[in-house]
């Protein structure tokens, strides 16, 4: 496995690769690797002659009062993990070569990212959709991997190779869970053990609400309560928002008829943490 940090290198390792008829994977991560990402590596081996994984902290969807600096980075535990599932190249840029002195350009898509996550982090979603474009045209992949855990950011992607006529595929791991239901996140390092178990409750309250919808009920307003109540009656829990509305445009509904997304962002003491499911009603 190589392991390159400058941009000029890893575009010529890919065109090279393109030259010999080879499709080309791309993960974007930003590193501390858990089950999910290794889980994404292995959908892009399975689909792609080369799997390229880059690693990088973006510090553009960071606000100023969020974690950037005390991000988790284990970058020699990352390569061996990465190597481990066969992957052919980790891209390591620094943040002084994907943004060069005056940088001024910036991708935004306007509506998917206004409410959910994009209500309490504003420009998050810019500088998602900036770095994952600065990425698609360093590495020219055929195919991008992404987990569902994002959803939102999932969307957003969609819709920016959509509108800006990229070709690439657009790919989604389901969300990978620790054997007691938590969604595997890179934060998750930041918990206590007695916010570990209140962090459950995201995860059980996606479950709540997928059972009331299985019972016949179908209120907006009745299960956003239930699932409320449960994650408030944990210590140490406080919700940012609880969404349930159409998973292509992200809009609220009042009732849930075919598909709805079920997505929250939940504070457990200082680690925001999301989680998602799809309603069947």
């Amino acid at each position: 496995m190589k392991t390159i940090n400058s941009i000029s290198n890893m575009t010529k390792t890919t065109v090279r690769w393109r030259q010999k008829g080879l499709s080309v994977a791309l993960v974007p991560t930003m590193g501390y690797f858990h089950e999910g990402h290794l889980a994404l590596m292995r959908m892009a081996r399975s689909r792609a002659d080369r799997v390229v994984v880059s690693l990088f902290v973006n510090p553009s969807q960071f606000g100023p009062e969020e974690d950037l600096d005390r991000y988790p980075r284990d970058l020699e535990r990352d390569t061996e993990l990465a190597k481990g599932q066969g992957v052919d190249c980790l891209f390591s840029p620094s943040a002084g070569e994907m943004y060069l002195p005056g940088f001024q350009t910036w991708i935004d898509v306007e509506g998917l990212s206004q409410g959910l996550c994009g209500a309490s982090r504003p420009g998050h979603f810019r500088g998602v959709a900036t770095v994952v474009a600065k990425l698609f045209n360093i590495v020219r992949p055929d195919i991008a991997v992404f987990g569902q855990k994002d959803f939102q950011q999932l969307q957003i992607i969609h819709r920016m190779v959509k509108d800006l006529n990229m070709p690439i595929d657009i790919m989604a791991h389901p969300i990978v869970r620790e054997p007691d239901g938590l969604a595997m996140s890179s934060r998750n390092y930041y918990l206590s053990i007695e916010e570990r178990k209140s962090a459950l409750s995201l995860s059980q309250a996606l479950r709540l609400g997928e059972k009331m919808v299985a019972d016949g009920i179908r209120s907006g307003q009745d299960i956003i309560q239930a699932v409320r109540d449960h994650i408030l009656s944990h210590t140490g829990t406080k919700i940012d928002y609880i969404f349930l509305g159409d998973p292509e445009e992200l809009e609220e509904c009042q009732e849930v008829h075919g598909k709805a997304l079920l997505a929250l962002a939940v504070w457990v003491g200082r680690t925001r943490l999301i989680d998602n499911t799809l309603l069947e009603g």
